[in-house]
Formats: structure tokens, sequence, C-alpha cells
């Protein structure tokens, strides 16, 4: 028996290796000779298609012809650095001139001028001009002001003849300081307009006052928001800030004790909100949050100081919404806590080695701290304390205005959440004094920004390049120069001008720099003023929106392969020199890798913080061809219909008369070629490089016109394009608009595939890259319109050397590629496979096979599929996908994104309380409706409700803190993703992928004198069970508590500002505190408290 069942298992096993010997031989065998031949017929047609209708042979043929009176020049990075900045330094000095008028003018009409309380002035308000009432007049404070659209000032309707003046909503625009104020900055009317005809090129002028009010040139109309409120305040801007102080640590201490409850809680939140506001990158900080115990709001931050950059703000934001009240106050510790916090920042040369400040915010102070400041601070009094009394209790008062007295700071009382912005812009005020005092006008420049507040502006941001989008201004104090006053240190205000980055960064022209070179700024905190990589914006939905940290973004989140931080740090010391890097580069989109070395050169700006970079490519990126003609003959090409120049490159400056304003770049550099325009300040090199590429390209353009006069235009055929250095292009449109698949390709709106001030157009920069006279062909997708384009470079060699001298290709619909294709895969039926082992003949259209062609950087440019074309290979077929990478016929790429927005996968969940009856659902309506009218009494100053912009001001104050913050579904992150580059030296492969049941074979062909491959695949072989997908989508990098605390307070190399104003002797600090003025009717209010308090107690 048992030898029969042992038979039975041997017989058994041998039919299990027979069905598996069967079924293994039953796969398809693909012919790799089959598919080679394809390769090599389809590779022959190709390139004849392409090369006949870009006439690419022709340009090189015309290049070779002026080879003997061309020359070849080295691009000297250290020269041009310095040629650069000095350009750019000029033009920020003239920005500075103009401040500097600006402020001397508003110091001299205040001198000169005595305050009058009963004045009475009409000015021009922002929000009221061309406003009229119900029977047609003007309303007061309005009256005709004339508007004209200006191409200058992003054809906003401006008054360039007259500035007018801008009014938050909390300001009462007749009150006699302003009217006082406003009467005084009228001088600078004529200041304005002088510094616009001195230097066309400025932009915004603008003075700040203390008060509030804004006086804005050229004129505008102010729009306010939906609910009709102005919540604009100049003093909240970081020009005004900076100007206004000195860099400063601050330490702020919050009273979270339970009396701190309610109202109380909700005026403290915003409070420190708002000194957050204050605070920009220059700035230190920490925020306590005490009771019976000091607890660090951020426990990661403990001991320590933060860089008061615009990510820690949010983030200390975020912290604040969440703090809970309980326990009993002692302020003792954690003065003690703070104080220490201060002196070893001091000690050890951390933070800003300047002004040092404890912000204490409570309700009443009981303990006896006099030991504590005797300890610390006295009797030196380097550390300033500025107390804030949250409430209506006056019973602390004395306490609280002791300590800021007695440490130079400043005692307010806040009674109402309407109070908190007067009352904490007070501590700019002495903080300023020093500075004041001495008369001290330091310059100051801010952090890159973007400007969303004048109306329109965020138009631009779908129509200007995103690192360039925003802007710089350079800002000065102005003091009153009064004798009487000068002990007091009176800060009338900051002028300043705005200086949109991309007007800097023209002066670096990219012609200059080569296809992958680019020019960059950054400030002496090591972040990015302007970058070729810089995205400050991301899409929520539909809509382009500021990334939370646009403008903290760091050099070495950009240029990351400056691991060792060489190149930031050198920068940010405002070092000159140089240093090259080999770099991981993308075009794009990021979805193709670059292995470049790059060639940085480096220097500072003189008297700005700001620090010039450039990088110029190793290799074509440091050679530039010199060429010349006459200029009546290269005019004659310069004309051609068929011709155009980079819009956003300056050929010639237009923007510096009023009158050239009106000339596109083309327009302008023929007028001055002709001698139209004699005036016009033009580049001689570039014009000169324009005029020899129009000659030697001119050619092509009777080339193409004869093929399109050509009854055999093959269909398909839709653009030809050439593109030179110069920023010149020739496009020849074989098709028209209404039969041409890629409608928007070479289009004005198709900023990828041109010249921008940004970047060489795609097809350029992939061209480049690859042999010359070899095409580069890519696949597009354009929402659900694919078209394929095919793109070479074209050289000019002498003595010795070779440079680029440009890019030529043709743009074809995918039909024409899949004609010539599945007709060339297809074997006829009589075909001889005598010699042929295994299917054959061989069929790409049919059922059995899959083909694809892939690109070099694995995207699919032709599939049976027409919804997988332009897709990655992997997605679609990971099993092939990963035998080719194990082969090493592609190679992973590690890349990084460190501007990445990612899901917030947080989420504030509200706590529900039970309803425990109807009984209570009625009670707690009545609570509900009670409490909120009281807050709301409590959070208006009665007195000023006959002004109705305190009462919408309030209103909307109310409800902006009030309500829960929204929590953004997008936040910034890291993140990594691959991309993958082809291995050329690797031909050809085939191999058997085991799969389960089945074995599923593939053979890949390179396919000659192109970045194709050409993959055959067999169908009926399912292997997604066991090889998923390789996609190309980023992962989050996940950070660790320990390794996100370091990253977070971690201090990089940075530059201090130079100047620093923290003490004077003459400071009269002796003033040192007010109280808010509001009072409240004592029926009404101990009515609405009885009733609450019944309430609360039935409940």
């Amino acid at each position: 028996m048992e030898s029969r069942t042992a038979v039975m298992r041997n017989v058994l096993r041998i039919l299990a290796y027979l069905c598996f010997w069967i079924l293994a031989e039953a796969q398809m065998k693909i012919p790799p000779e089959t598919v080679q031949q394809w390769a090599s017929v389809f590779s022959v047609e190709l390139r004849d298609l392409t090369t006949k209708y870009s006439g690419s042979l022709l340009l090189q043929k015309k290049l070779k012809d002026v080879e003997p009176v061309i020359k070849i020049v080295d691009v000297r990075g250290d020269d041009l650095v310095k040629d650069y900045s000095d350009d750019i330094e000029r033009m920020l000095k003239s920005k500075m001139k103009s401040v500097k008028r600006l402020a001397e003018s508003a110091e001299d009409a205040d001198l000169y001028h005595e305050y009058n309380a009963s004045l009475e002035f009409d000015y021009y308000n922002s929000m009221l001009i061309n406003t009229v009432d119900e029977d047609g007049n003007n309303v007061e404070l309005g009256g005709e002001f004339p508007l004209e659209e200006n191409e200058h000032f992003n054809n906003l309707p401006v008054n360039t003849q007259q500035s007018n003046i801008q009014i938050p909503t909390n300001v009462y625009n007749k009150d006699p300081n302003i009217l006082n104020a406003i009467y005084n900055s009228e001088a600078l009317n004529d200041v304005f307009i002088s510094n616009f005809q001195r230097d066309p090129t400025l932009t915004w002028q603008y003075f700040g006052s203390s008060f509030g009010f804004f006086r804005i040139y050229p004129g505008i109309k102010w729009t306010p928001d939906t609910n009709g409120v102005v919540a604009f305040d100049c003093r909240n801007r970081n020009w005004y800030i900076q100007a206004a102080t000195s860099p400063k640590d601050i330490i702020i201490m919050v009273d979270v004790s339970g009396s701190m409850k309610g109202l109380k809680m909700t005026i403290a939140k915003h409070t420190i909100n708002t000194i957050l506001d204050t605070l920009g990158e220059n700035d230190f900080v920490n925020l306590i949050a005490y009771t019976d115990y000091v607890r660090y709001v951020e426990p990661c931050f403990k001991g320590t100081l933060v860089q008061a950059d615009l990510d820690n703000r949010e983030h200390f934001k975020v912290l604040v919404e969440d703090l809970n009240v309980k326990g009993e106050a002692k302020i003792k510790n954690a003065l003690k806590e703070s104080f220490k916090i201060l002196n070893e920042a001091r000690v050890k040369g951390q933070g800003s080695m300047c002004n040092q400040a404890i912000m204490l915010i409570t309700d009443g102070a009981m303990e006896d701290f006099e030991s504590v400041f005797e300890e610390f601070n006295w009797p030196d009094r380097r550390v300033r304390v500025f107390t804030y009394l949250i409430g209506r209790e006056m019973t602390f008062a004395q306490n609280t205005k002791w300590i800021a007295c007695n440490n130079k700071g400043y005692y307010t009382h806040i009674s109402t959440l309407a109070d908190v912005q007067e009352n904490v812009m007070e501590y700019l005020h002495v903080l300023s004094r020093p500075m004041v005092i001495n008369h001290d006008h330091d310059i100051i420049w801010t952090e890159a920004y973007m400007d969303t507040v004048l109306p329109n502006t965020k138009e631009l941001f779908y129509t200007k390049a995103q690192s360039l989008l925003l802007m710089t201004s350079v800002a000065m104090p102005v003091f009153s120069k009064k004798k009487e006053t000068l002990s007091h240190g009176i800060l009338l205000g900051v002028v300043g001008t705005d200086i949109p980055l991309m007007e800097v960064m023209k002066l670096a022209p990219r012609y200059m720099l080569g296809t992958h070179g680019y020019a960059f700024l950054l400030n002496n905190n090591g972040y990015i003023l302007a970058h070729p990589d810089l995205r400050p914006l991301y899409k929520d939905g539909k809509k382009l929106k500021p990334k939370p940290n646009y403008n903290s973004v760091d050099l070495s989140e950009v240029e990351w392969e400056d691991t060792d931080e060489m190149l930031r740090t050198a920068m940010v010391r405002g070092e000159t020199g140089s240093i090259t890097l080999n770099v991981r580069a993308s075009v794009d989109k990021g979805k193709r890798p670059l292995n470049l070395v790059n060639n940085y050169f480096y220097t500072n700006i003189d008297e700005t913080p700001f620090s010039f970079g450039m990088v110029l490519t190793k290799g074509h990126g440091s050679l530039m061809i010199i060429g010349s003609v006459s200029v009546e003959e290269g005019l004659h090409d310069l004309t051609s219909p068929d011709l155009s120049i980079a819009s956003e490159w300056t050929y010639c400056e237009t923007d510096i008369d009023p009158a050239h304003r009106k000339y596109s770049q083309l327009q302008a550099a023929i007028s001055y070629l002709l001698g139209k325009e004699p005036d016009l300040e033009c580049d001689e090199l570039l014009l000169q490089q324009m005029l020899f590429d129009a000659v030697v390209t001119a050619p092509l353009e009777a080339y193409w016109n004869t093929l399109l006069l050509n009854d055999r235009l093959e269909p398909g055929v839709e653009t030809a394009f050439l593109g030179t250095r110069s920023g010149l292009m020739r496009t020849m449109r074989y098709t028209g608009t209404e039969t041409r698949v890629a409608k928007k390709f070479l289009t004005p709106s198709d900023k990828a595939n041109l010249f921008t001030i940004d970047h060489f157009p795609l097809w350029y920069r992939l061209a480049v890259e690859n042999t010359p006279g070899k095409f580069y062909y890519y696949s597009v997708n354009d929402k659900g319109v694919n078209y394929v384009v095919a793109t070479t470079a074209v050289t000019v060699t002498s003595g010795g050397r070779t440079a680029m001298a440009g890019a030529i290709g043709v743009q074809m619909s995918l039909d024409l590629l899949e004609r010539r294709f599945w007709a060339i895969t297809k074997q006829p039926s009589d075909a001889d496979c005598s010699n042929i082992e295994g299917v054959c003949p061989l069929n790409c259209q049919s059922s059995d096979l899959n083909c694809f062609l892939v690109d070099n950087n694995g995207f699919i440019v032709l599939s049976k599929e027409r919804n997988e074309v332009s897709r990655f290979f992997g997605e679609v077929d990971g099993s092939v996908m990963a035998a080719l990478i194990k082969m090493g016929m592609f190679k992973k790429i590690s890349l990084f994104d460190y501007q990445a927005m990612c899901k917030n996968s947080h989420h504030h969940a509200s706590s529900a309380r039970p309803l425990l009856s109807p009984v209570y659902i009625i009670v707690a309506l009545i609570r509900w409706f009670f409490s909120n009218a009281l807050m709301f009494l409590l959070d208006f100053n009665l007195c000023g409700l006959w002004h109705s912009d305190y009462f919408v001001d309030a209103k909307a104050g109310y409800h902006t803190t009030l309500r829960q913050k929204k929590v953004e579904a997008m936040q910034p992150c890291d993140t990594a993703y691959p991309g993958f580059m082809y291995d050329p030296s690797i031909r050809e492969a085939n191999s058997l992928i085991k799969c389960g049941r089945c074995q599923k074979m593939f053979v890949v062909q390179q396919i000659p004198n192109s970045n194709l491959v050409l993959v055959v695949t067999q169908a009926d072989c399912d292997c997604s069970r066991q090889f998923g997908p390789i996609l190309l989508e980023p992962k989050e990098i996940k950070y660790n508590a320990t390794v996100k605390c370091n990253r977070m307070k971690s201090q990089k190399a940075r530059r201090r500002p130079e100047s620093c104003h923290a003490y004077h002797p003459k400071e009269n600090a002796k003033e040192c505190g007010k109280a808010s003025s509001i009072s409240l009717s004592f029926v009404l209010l101990s009515a609405n408290l009885l009733l609450s308090m019944v309430l609360l107690c039935w409940m």
C-alpha cells in the first residue's frame, strides 16, 4: 500500500513538472531581431521627417558658413558678477536717494508747523474719492480725483499728479492729530512728483504716519473689503516696523491663570498675535505662559530664542489658539525665566544683540516682584518691560504700571479687542526713542514680500513668473526735529518706496548667463528674494495663493546640493568668491532630471543687506558666440513676419521715458537701430547678437515657406521653430489654427516654451543637453490634447572650441507619429519567417502585444492606449520598468522639494456638551444670547459710537478674533520624489518576468539617433499582482519630534544688521504709560453682569 502511494506521488510530481514546463514553453517568444529591425527603420523615417520639416541641416550649414567670421569667447563669471552687482547697487542707491528726499521734506514741514487743535482741513481720502451721495454731490473728504490707467503701475487707474490718503477704519479721519499730520505731509506731494521725474522707474512712494494714516503716490482709489472695512494699517507693515525700531529680542509672558478666562483670554490672545505681527526676521522671540508654574508655549523652544521669521510666528499663533486658563498667577518665576533667556542670549552673542524686552500680558500683578528686577535688570535696565493690563478691572493697575515705568518700558490698559492694535503699537515708539533722539536715519530694506493690498494685484499671480512676483521696500524713519520735544524722541512716521524684484533681476540679462544659467538674490538671513526655482504660490482648488512661508525660503532649500552650506554661508557673510557644485537639476515641472556642473559666483551689494549670485553651467554655459553683421543687413531680416524676440528681456529700456512705454521690445530695438529713437538706452551687445542671429537664420523662412507651398506636405506636421541665445525665435505654422492640434504651443500663454526673464524655452533646454544633430523627442499632454515635439541643438566651432548657437525643431500631432509607427511595426503575412525564432509575423497592433515608445526619462511618447501617452512608463507597467531599472537601463535619481505643500492631517476637534433636557436647551440659548450681548458691549468704546468708522471696525475685529481659526487644507512640507534617466550605453535588453502562473517576455531596443527606446511586451501575462506600479508621486519626508524640534530652532549663519539703537542717555523714560478712556453705562453693565451670573449659577 505504501509503495503504491509513493509511486503515485512520483507520478504526480512528474506531471506537475511537465505541466510547468509546457506552460513555460507556451509563453510568447518575441524575436529581438524583429524589434531591432523595427527600431532601425523607424529611426531613419523619424530622422528624415524631423530633419526635413525643421530645416536643421540647413541651419547647421549656414552656421558652418559663418564660422570664419565669428568668435567664441569665455563668459567670465567673476567679471560679470561684479558688473551686475554694480548695476544693481546703482539702481538701489537711486531709490535710497528718493527716500532721503522724502524724509527731509517731511521733517522740515513738521519743524515749521505749529499744532492747531481746531484745524479744519479737507484732503483726498482714497476710499471716498469720486464718490457721490444720493443727491449726486461729492461726499465729504471725497471730491473729483482724476484717475487714468498706467502701464507702469500694473495698469491700475492712478493719478500721477497727486497723492492721497488712506486711513484704517479704526482711526477717526477727523481727529485733530490726524488733520495736523496730514496737513504737514502735503509737502510731500511735490517731492513725490519730483522723484518720479528724476527716476521714472520708481513705483509706489509713500509716507506712513505714526498716527495711522498712509499717504500714497500716485493717488489711487482704495477698495474696502466685503464688510466695508479698511483693515490695512501702515504701522503693521514690515517696512514701517523695521524702519521705526532696531532689531529686538522679545519674550512674551502671558498670564493663563483662572482669572483670565472668557473675554480677557480672547483679548490676551489677540494681543499676542498683534505683537507677533510687529516682528520680523531680524528679531528673535519666545512665548511663555505662566500660572503657578512656567510653561513654554512651544516646549521645543525651552530656554532659547528663535528667529521671528514667518514660519515661527505662524507656528506660535497656532499654539496660542489652544491656550487654556487655570490655576493662580505667580509672576516671579516667569520673570526670572525670561530674564535668564535674554541674559544668556546676550552673553553668548545670540539673538539680535540689540534691543531686549519682556512683554507682560496679565490682568494683575500681586506678588512682590521688585527683587527680580534688582537681581536681573537694575541698575542698567538693559531689558525693557512692557505691560498690558487686560480687562476692565483697575485694582492692579498701579503695580502693572510700576513694572513698566521702572524698567524703561510702557504700560497700557486694554479692555476691548478694538483697543489692542493702538496699544501694542506704543512699544514701537518707545523702542524708537534712542534712534530718534540721536537722529540716526538708518535706511532699511525689507525681506521679499508679495503685495496683495492694492486692488487687482492678485491678477499678477497668473501673468508673471512666480519667482519674480515679489518685491522689497526701502524705508527711512521720519523724526520730529523740534528742540522742545527732543528727549521725547517723537517718531513722525516712515517714508518708503517699493522695488519690484523683477526689475532688479533684469540687470543680470538672461542671454549672458546661458541656457541653464541664472541669477539670484538673498538677504542677510539667507532668505531668497529672487531665484528662478522660488515658488511662492500654490494652487488651492482653482485659486493661486501665497504659501504661508513664501518669504522665508532659505537658499539651502533651493540650492540643496550645497550640503555643507558653503555657498550660503559665504553669501550671508557678504563675501565675494566662487564655488563649483555638481547638481541634480530638473526641468519640465521637475519631471526630467539633469546632471549639471554649476559654477557659482557671488558678491555683496553695498549699503544693503543683500548678496547677489549667479550661475554659469560648465561647458556650453561658459562659452558665447560673438558675430557681427551690418545694421542694414540685420534690419532687413529683423522685420520678417515669422520672427519674434523675448518680450520679457530688456533689449532697450522702455520704462525710463514714458513716451517709450508704447513700444514693444522689438519695436524699440528697430526704432533705435533706424536712428528714430537715439535716446533709448539699449544693450548694444544683445542687439548685435540679435542682428547676427536674424541674418544667419533668415534662410529658414524661405525654406519653410517652400515646404508649406508644397502640396505634399505631410498631414500632422504643425509647427517648425528655432531659437537662439539672443532670445530670437522664428516660427512657421504649417497648419491653420482650426486644424492644428497643439493650439497653445508657442503662443504668448505658453510660457514654458518661450524665452522669459526666468528661463529659456523647455525645448531649448532639453536640446542643448542632447548630442547636437540628434533629435530629442518628448510628448506633451495639454489638458487631454497630446502632441509630440522634436528638438535638436545647433553648434558653431571656432579655434578648436564648440559653442551652442541655438536649437531648432518641429512639433507634430500624435496621429502622424502613430501612422508611421504602426506601419513599420507590422510584419506582412507573407514575411519570411524561416530564420526567425519566435512569433512571426509580428504585429504591434495585435492583442498579444503591447508596444511603447518611451523617452529617456521614462515617459510614454506613443502607445496603443491614448490615455497612456505622456504618463510615466512605470505607472503603466511596473513589472517591465522594475526589470529595466534592475538591468541598469534606467537609473533612479533622487530629487527633493523643500517648498512643497502637503495635505494637513491635523484637524481641530470641537467638543460638544450633552443636551440634558429641553430646559437646558432653553437656558443655554438664553445664556448664549446674553453672554454675546455682554461681550458685544464690552468690546466697544461707546463714547466713540457717534463715529460709524469705530462701529464697523469693532464689529469686524470682534468677528475676526473670535471665530474659530480655519484649518488650512495644505501646509508647507518637505518631499522626496524620484526621477529616471536612461543609460544610452545599454542599447538593447530582453528577458522573462515570472508572474505567478505565467512568464512575461519583453524586448527593449534603442532607437538610433534619438532619445527613445522601443518597448515590446507580452500583453496576455498580467503581472500587476506581483509588481505594483512605479510612481513619481512625491512623498512627504516625515521628521520625528527631535529632528523637527532641532530644525525649528536651529540658528543658521546670518549677518546682523549693522546698526543698533538700544540706548540714549537723554531718553525721557518717565513717559511710560496710559490707560484707555472707555466709559460704559454702569446700570447697563450691572444689569448684564447680574443676569449673566444668575444664568451661570442656574446652569
